[in-house]
């Protein structure tokens, strides 16, 4: 993993945690004061634009959450891509590893939603090059040591272990024979040996949100590495489209993309298990929120419904 870097602005840096440790009113002064400025998106852990006095634009993120090593793979994926001078990725300028509430300061990407785009399936290709650019790179450090977080390895122990163990507790539910009928049909498919299956590695960002994606002046461009490791391209294309954040991307747009995003006739059954997986496994994370989220739950069921009937587009 490359050294941290020696110019982080530690004063600047102090100051902020002081302010953010005050919270309320003191903290937007300090804000002000400082030329910092909180940025949306940061779902897990807080970002923040510094102006410096010479002008320059710089995202500073603080890792509320130290678990998963999230600091040190964030930091050892962009260092990874640096020479490659991608423009679709930020560019790490220093990391201050404090143990609490570590810091990691990168060049600013300007751009507007992917998901908010007109042309879904231009956007859609964009992000395909990007990735395929990103997988095209060496592994090396940290980023050939751990897998991304998230990986198939994980989707699995949830739904072998955890949600199983939890639908057996929740018996009584009208749904429960249903979900238990979807894990076994996924069962009886082997999608999970499949899933397991040694494939090349490649570089993954770890997390297929679309949120983390802009379209830019130089293409599709995305951002939070934190999740970041190796994994594999059926997976990781298998992952983006069953992401729930891509819901309201049509099949007929993705199944398009698909060639761009590394799917072949060789590693079609490999895409089509991680598929089944991804989708099953986002069945299990509103199972647990499927009052609060009825709808999303709904149709996330019909969802995983679809790709294990006849009707599959992807097919």
């Amino acid at each position: 993993m490359n050294a941290p870097s020696s110019e982080a602005p530690k004063d600047l840096l102090a100051a902020l945690r002081q302010a953010r440790a005050s919270g309320g009113d003191a903290l937007s002064s300090a804000l002000a004061e400082l030329g910092v400025r909180p940025l949306a998106g940061g779902m897990q852990n807080d970002l923040y634009r510094w102006t410096s006095p010479v002008g320059d634009h710089t995202v500073i993120k603080f890792y509320t959450k130290t678990d998963r090593r999230r600091a040190d793979r964030e930091w050892a994926a962009l260092n990874l891509l640096k020479p490659q001078h991608f423009r679709t990725v930020p560019t790490p300028l220093w990391l201050d590893p404090a143990e609490a509430e570590p810091a990691l300061g990168m060049t600013h990407l300007h751009g507007t939603p992917l998901i908010e785009a007109n042309d879904q399936l231009n956007a859609l290709r964009g992000l395909a090059h990007t990735t395929t650019q990103l997988q095209a790179v060496p592994l090396s450090g940290l980023m050939a040591e751990l897998p991304r977080i998230d990986s198939g390895e994980h989707y699995l122990v949830r739904l072998t272990q955890a949600w199983p163990e939890l639908l057996d507790k929740q018996a009584d539910d009208p749904l429960a024979p249903a979900m238990q009928k979807l894990l076994a049909t996924w069962h009886s498919n082997g999608d999970a040996d499949v899933v397991i299956e040694q494939d090349e590695p490649v570089l993954s960002r770890g997390d297929a949100n679309l949120l983390n994606w802009l379209q830019t002046n130089n293409g599709a461009a995305c951002v939070d590495f934190e999740y970041a490791g190796f994994s594999n391209r059926p997976f990781d294309a298998a992952d983006h489209i069953e992401h729930i954040s891509a819901r309201d991307v049509p099949d007929f747009v993705w199944v398009d993309v698909l060639p761009e995003l590394g799917v072949t006739d060789a590693n079609r059954k490999r895409f089509a298990a991680n598929q089944r997986t991804c989708a099953l496994r986002w069945l299990a994370v509103l199972w647990k929120q499927r009052d609060r989220r009825h709808d999303e739950f709904t149709r996330q069921h019909e969802r995983v419904e679809m790709l294990f009937g006849p009707s599959n587009p992807y097919a």
